[in-house]
């Protein structure tokens, strides 16, 4: 049962509708995220240290979203802090989400007078998605789903990725089954702790595209809309249509032409074949099931 709505109030406006986007590491959130940012009327944030701690607890700890109001409460307060519009906010900030919004100085990167919308894309935001519906009921949720392969790809070199790979990750006190990392049972944390790189990277991007799936199952399609990577780099004007139509408010298409984008299909250049061997065979269900063959 959802906790009765609250009204929260950021710099004298009331958030309503805010939009979360979800994925797994390196699935393209950073890339919707800088087209909200950029788009009229939105402030969004990501990886901001108010909301990053609170993210990651959650991820690594699930049984903490269970325990009545108080987590709905501090992701809200979390959020709150996040989206305040100050002088010199932006110092905050991590750089994704400076470059994102264009920001060049101290910032703040948007004006209280301008703002409608609130949203967030910090990492890992997904793991917390049922604690945000409770927090704000009249949520949007946008999750976008990448080819397995090539976020193992990006993973492998990326060193905050790979610091969650530690074996302390997976300690006495780890809950199963953790979805953060994709290992279901306690059985299965020696395997994991002996798996190459690779294979844990294929298994946190497993667990991630499960939740999401259960996403699916359990929202309503005026809440959440699912967008694959591959066909956002392919048709960036018709994502930007898309969510707009979603949202109900124009999302800017400049945003999502980023040079940086990562390219579809890099895998097989930057994967070696034992890796690529792997990944494939740890997460064989998932790639198939969403059609990546």
């Amino acid at each position: 049962m959802r906790p009765p709505t609250h009204i929260l109030v950021v710099n004298g406006i009331k958030v309503r509708r805010p939009v979360f986007v979800l994925a797994a590491p390196h699935s393209g959130a950073d890339l919707l995220a800088r087209a909200l940012k950029r788009s009229p009327g939105f402030h969004v944030t990501m990886g901001r240290a108010a909301v990053a701690h609170v993210v990651h607890a959650f991820a690594r700890r699930p049984s903490i979203t269970r325990r009545g109001l108080g987590a709905t409460r501090v992701l809200r307060d979390a959020m709150a802090e996040s989206w305040q519009i100050l002088p010199g906010a932006c110092r905050e900030c991590p750089e994704p989400c400076r470059e994102a919004g264009g920001v060049t100085g101290t910032g703040p990167c948007a004006a209280p007078d301008t703002v409608a919308r609130f949203g967030d894309a910090s990492p890992d935001l997904l793991y917390s998605a049922p604690v945000l519906l409770q927090a704000f009921p009249d949520a949007r949720f946008v999750q976008l789903i990448r080819d397995g392969r090539d976020v193992a790809a990006d993973m492998l070199t990326d060193p905050a990725a790979l610091s969650w790979f530690r074996p302390a990750m997976l300690s006495d006190e780890a809950e199963f089954p953790n979805a953060f990392l994709g290992v279901n049972s306690a059985e299965n944390v020696d395997r994991w702790k002996a798996m190459s790189t690779a294979g844990k990277c294929a298994l946190r991007w497993r667990g991630a595209v499960r939740l999401s799936a259960e996403l699916r199952r359990e929202l309503p399609a005026e809440q959440l809309l699912t967008l694959r990577y591959e066909d956002v780099a392919a048709s960036p004007g018709e994502t930007a249509d898309a969510l707009s139509r979603f949202l109900e408010t124009r999302v800017s298409r400049i945003g999502l032409y980023g040079r940086s984008a990562p390219k579809v299909g890099a895998w097989r250049t930057r994967l070696r074949s034992e890796d690529a061997a792997l990944v494939e065979k740890v997460a064989r269900q998932e790639l198939a099931r969403l059609g990546y063959r």
